[in-house]
């Protein structure tokens, strides 16, 4: 049996060995499942929405990043963001306390920004490590009628996504690559680039109550690993509808088109926090393209289709089969 390569599990492997979960209790609302951000639990009065995820890219910011890429799953869950834990393994013989200083100062800024309160975790130098891998757990609630669930998403619902693609992994190519990037494109180029976590921003949690607050969302997405080749399938895929993506919708950032193209790596399926994936019925078009007429930007970049059909992404006047190999791009630089 081959061993798997770097990244997510494929779809139809994890659709597999999760559909072998029996879940007895009756509040959990929202278990595992393909396309689905995080688990909700009835608690009477509101849902308690849980997301766990960690961060194993090779990041100078940590900290700031395994916090918001957290709640931003929780907020696509129609949630909002309250308590957090987070894990720290750190690297034996290579981590000092200056580190895990910096790691902490991240953390505790990124959740005062978001209204999070720490309440636990766990911390220790780990055997086996060249990176500090950080693996965070949030807890949200939501009001009974605030939960979007992805498997609500329907034929001819329409496709959104905000800002442009590949924001986080314009940042960690920066940051990985810096000598060559400024070598290459100038230090203020690489400034701007490695400060995209902050600006546009890799946060999606204000977008996500913008869009709840406007129309009548029938899906949310936040595309992590894989990109939105991937983000756009998973959403289809819980809501078993098939997708027609148009890529030459999808905006990409000047920085992020031009240093994909230097180190040879696609921005459709590479690493994505800072985007979000909107589903809306066709009739909530009006409302929610109004509701982010200003800042940040809004683009319809495709249309899901009959329930059982296949994805295609179309591109260069050519519809190709969507089917994410669960590989991001990025892991080439790293």
């Amino acid at each position: 049996m081959e061993p798997l390569e770097t990244g997510k599990l494929k779809c139809e492997f994890l659709e597999k060995i999760l559909g072998k979960i029996e879940i007895a209790d009756r509040r959990v609302t929202v278990g595992p499942g393909i396309g689905e951000d995080a688990a909700a639990i009835d608690m009477g009065d509101r849902y308690l929405i849980v997301k766990s995820d960690p961060i194993t890219f090779l990041s100078d910011r940590i900290g700031w990043y395994v916090v918001n890429v957290n709640a931003n799953d929780i907020a696509a869950m129609g949630g909002t963001p309250r308590w957090f834990l987070v894990t720290m393994l750190l690297p034996e013989r290579r981590t000092t306390s200056a580190d895990i200083e910096r790691i902490m100062t991240d953390l505790r800024g990124s959740c005062a920004e978001l209204g999070v309160t720490i309440v636990g975790g766990h911390s220790e130098v780990t055997h086996g490590l060249d990176h500090p891998i950080l693996s965070g757990t949030m807890l949200g609630e939501a009001g009974k009628d605030e939960l979007v669930k992805n498997g609500d998403i329907r034929e001819g619902d329409l496709l959104y996504m905000t800002k442009a693609i590949a924001i986080e992994a314009t940042s960690i190519m920066a940051l990985a690559k810096r000598e060559e990037v400024i070598g290459v494109f100038g230090e203020g180029f690489y400034r701007r680039c490695s400060r995209f976590l902050e600006k546009p921003g890799i946060s999606v949690v204000e977008d996500a109550m913008r869009a709840r607050a406007s129309a009548r969302v029938s899906g949310m997405h936040d595309p992590t690993e894989g990109g939105i080749l991937s983000g756009a399938y998973e959403m289809a895929k819980g809501s078993g509808v098939g997708l027609r993506l148009e890529l030459g919708r999808v905006p990409v950032y000047d920085e992020t088109s031009r240093l994909c193209a230097h180190f040879g790596i696609s921005p459709y399926s590479s690493i994505a926090s800072g985007s979000l994936l909107i589903a809306v019925p066709a009739r909530e078009r009006e409302a929610l393209e109004k509701a982010f007429a200003a800042n940040p930007p809004l683009t319809l970049i495709g249309e899901f289709t009959g329930e059982g059909k296949k994805m295609y992404a179309v591109g260069d006047g050519r519809a190709e089969e969507l089917k994410p190999s669960g590989i991001d791009d990025i892991t080439k630089l790293l």
